[in-house]
């Protein structure tokens, strides 16, 4: 016996106000308490995530190969990649560091990337995927989505607090820019995924 589900009585769930709608109009409506657009599924959550993880990935390019921040010592200074900052950290007996900052500007943008890529291929190509793997996959992108931005909140307590002039420096890198467009446009994708389409999929088996 199959679990009733609100779609099958056209409720929709208004996102401003949490509302609960009844949709006498197709799929989308208007919320009778805020006046916001509702709708049963996010409109083009596929097409959305995927432009957004595309952009993302020809992002990653400039933000890992060019310089995200270029520390200056009495007028001398060497831009630094996100991994060759990572390879002076480890070469200065900073192991645990060097692995936050490789764990959380390299390998946590990735792994959301792939994640997302790997639950739009089990909603579109209907890959043999467990649904409720699929959902705690879609809450892990969520969970570590927040830490990407580890690395530039410290760029950024070192561009405020290290600031003596010809002695001492840190200056951002355009590297940093296109880093933190990538934090952003995948947060933007996880946000636009819609996980009920995991689920639409093992009810219409």
């Amino acid at each position: 016996m199959n679990t009733p589900r609100a779609i099958d009585a056209n409720l929709a769930r208004c996102e401003s106000c949490a509302q609960l709608c009844k949709l006498t109009d197709g799929d989308r409506g208007q919320c009778p308490r805020c006046g916001s657009a509702v709708s049963l599924r996010y409109r083009h959550s596929l097409q959305r995530t995927l432009a957004l993880c595309l952009a993302s990935i020809f992002l990653l390019i400039p933000a890992n190969t060019l310089p995200i921040m270029t520390v200056n010592n009495l007028g001398n200074g060497q831009p630094d990649t996100i991994m060759s900052g990572v390879i002076r950290l480890w070469q200065a007996d900073l192991a645990a560091i060097a692995a936050i900052v490789f764990i959380a500007s390299i390998l946590v943008p990735i792994l959301k990337l792939l994640a997302l890529i790997l639950l739009m291929c089990v909603v579109k190509m209907r890959l043999r995927l467990s649904s409720d793997q699929c959902t705690r996959l879609y809450r892990f992108v969520h969970l570590i989505g927040r830490w990407s931005m580890l690395d530039l909140f410290m760029i950024s307590i070192l561009v405020s607090v290290v600031g003596l002039g010809n002695i001492a420096s840190v200056d951002a890198g355009p590297g940093a820019t296109a880093f933190a467009a990538v934090v952003i446009l995948t947060m933007l994708a996880a946000n636009c995924f819609d996980p009920r389409l995991i689920w639409d999929l093992e009810e219409n088996d």
